[in-house]
């Protein structure tokens, strides 16, 4: 078998004129000369356009909504949350939990328990001076909601509270 160079001096080609490296390689995909590096380069940056642009709607939409503030609900009886102690409930909505803590001196304080880093549930353990996102580590000072330590930013936002014939009552967050 003797080759030749082929009219384009790009290779060797055989006495029929075929490329010698399409016999090595005799498989070939449907299309595969339909996209350029120029329109791949197109597609890309108009993908990373329509990407920012759903990206930065999404901030938009997220910061208009309106998020539901509540409405005055019972809680608790004052009874049933010694000094001390934190209990669990659901406010405003049945999705949303909360977190209720009866601190040392009588005062009560109500915060959402969603951590404002990345919404991880927020802890409180008895005795302690401070609420813990076991998630990344992020603390908030207990009397306040004011992040102290780790990620967090933004502080935790207040649950309103009222004492009403020994029942304790949500009225609404304060953000």
């Amino acid at each position: 078998m003797t080759t030749k160079m082929d009219a384009g001096g790009t290779g060797a080609n055989d006495e029929e004129g075929t490329p010698v490296w399409l016999k090595d390689f005799p498989h070939t995909s449907a299309g595969e000369e339909a996209i350029t590096r120029r329109a791949f380069t197109s597609y890309v940056i108009a993908g990373s356009g329509v990407f920012a642009a759903s990206t930065l709607g999404a901030a938009v939409w997220t910061s208009l909504r309106e998020l539901d503030p509540g409405t005055p609900t019972p809680i608790v009886d004052i009874g049933q949350v010694p000094e001390g102690k934190a209990f669990l409930f659901r406010y405003p909505g049945p999705d949303d939990p909360a977190i209720l803590i009866h601190l040392t001196g009588g005062e009560l304080v109500a915060y959402s328990q969603r951590c404002t880093h990345l919404g991880c549930v927020v802890i409180y353990e008895p005795g302690e001076t401070e609420l813990v996102c076991p998630c990344h580590e992020g603390i908030f000072d207990l009397a306040t909601g004011d992040p102290i330590a780790g990620p967090p930013e933004r502080p935790l936002p207040t649950i309103a509270l009222e004492v009403r014939v020994n029942t304790i009552w949500a009225l609404g967050i304060q953000r």
